[in-house]
Parts: C-alpha cells; sequence; structure tokens
C-alpha cells in the first residue's frame, strides 16, 4: 500500500525530515520537452503520441516521468499520474491508502470557501482528492494553506465530472489560453492538456474539525 513519502533533508547538518504527501510532484519527476500540435479534425495531439498519452475519456494528459521520492517534494505541484489515481479510487491523497468513508459519505479536506455562496461546497469541482481520517491532523499541521482555514467535508455523490489542466487554441502555432476546468461533455477539452481529475461534490455536510472523532 503506497505511503507518505519522506525523505533526508539535503540540507547539510540538518537531521530532518521532509514529508511529502503521496501526490505531490518531486524534482526529479519534470515533464521532458513535448512538442504539440493541432489535429486535422481540431484538438491538441503529441506529436509522437502514443496510447498512453490519453486516458479512456479520450482527454490528452501531461507526460510525467513517475520517480516519486527522487531530489526534492515540490510542493504545490500535483503529479498528474498519481492525482488520477487517488482520485479514480478514492484513495487518501497524503498516504495513497483508502480514504474514509461512512454512512455520512467520503471525507474530504477543503479550504474554507464558505463564503463563495450559501449551500458551498455542493456544486463544486475538486482537484483535491479525498482523505483518511489519521492524514487530517498531519495535513492541518504542515500544509500553510490549510492553516488559514481548513473544513472537513463528506459528500454522498462525488461524480468524476472533468479535468483541469492547460487550454490551447488554434492558432498560426497552438496558444495557451490559460489554466482551465472543462467537463466531459464540454467540446473544449480537446484542447486541454489535463493535469488533474476533477470531482463534483453533492450532498454534502460540514463537519467540525474538532467532532470528527465523535461521528
Amino acid at each position: 500500500m503506497p505511503t507518505v513519502l519522506a525523505v533526508a533533508c539535503e540540507t547539510p547538518g540538518a537531521d530532518r525530515r521532509v514529508v511529502a504527501p503521496y501526490i505531490t510532484a518531486w524534482s526529479e519527476e519534470q515533464e521532458p520537452p513535448v512538442l504539440l500540435v493541432e489535429r486535422p479534425e481540431g484538438g491538441i495531439a503529441y506529436q509522437d503520441e502514443v496510447m498512453a498519452d490519453r486516458d479512456s475519456n479520450e482527454v490528452l494528459w501531461f507526460r510525467t516521468p513517475f520517480r516519486p521520492g527522487h531530489g526534492r517534494p515540490v510542493f504545490g505541484q500535483i503529479h498528474p499520474l498519481r492525482q488520477r489515481r487517488t482520485m479514480r479510487r478514492l484513495l487518501c491523497q497524503v498516504c495513497g491508502g483508502p480514504a474514509d468513508c461512512s454512512e455520512n459519505g467520503v471525507l474530504w479536506l477543503l479550504k474554507d470557501h464558505r463564503e463563495d455562496w450559501p449551500t458551498w461546497p455542493d456544486g463544486m469541482g475538486v482537484t483535491e482528492p479525498p482523505v483518511c481520517v489519521p492524514c487530517v491532523r498531519l495535513s492541518l499541521r504542515l500544509c500553510p494553506a490549510l492553516r488559514k482555514g481548513a473544513v472537513l467535508v463528506r459528500a454522498h455523490s462525488f461524480l468524476v465530472s472533468g479535468v483541469h489542466g492547460t487550454l490551447y487554441r488554434s492558432g498560426h502555432r497552438l496558444v495557451v489560453v490559460g489554466s482551465a476546468t472543462v467537463a466531459f461533455e464540454d467540446p473544449t477539452i480537446r484542447w486541454v492538456r489535463a493535469v488533474s481529475l476533477v470531482r463534483e461534490l453533492r450532498d454534502c455536510v460540514i463537519i467540525p474539525l474538532a467532532g470528527l472523532a465523535d461521528e
């Protein structure tokens, strides 16, 4: 079973260990140079594309080497294949084991955006995979973004709905439009090079952080 990755800190004289979540990319996992081309029917492709470059929905994905634990963890950068695996199989994004699932739903740890709309997070598309209970406390202690405000969410419905990645458009040369989240049924998805799978959360319950053990 996959576990949280830890490597000795490379700072001279240091005896600390660096802990990185399972989905975090490492410095030796950077994508090699690729050549993108426009397909005759519209959309993008790799010039030397192989079957493994696309998923079952025909979405093109970043080509990222699989070398976890090599080099340094690049916090804030997600490894596409590991993110996709944890989202598909509902695994914990931190340790790679099964995410917590109870009669109240599957557990997610998210940044707090309750001010965005009244029913948040119902209807929200997330790129963050779920979590297990033991990894919640570890994440809150080690992740600076979550220390600014986080909530636990149980979701009864979590449909795989699309992808997040880099959007391109046609031109004399392919033009980068920017980052985008696109649903599978949207024709624009042919122009996306995906880095993350998206699930849409529905029928959600927000759980107080202090009350997790009392469920």
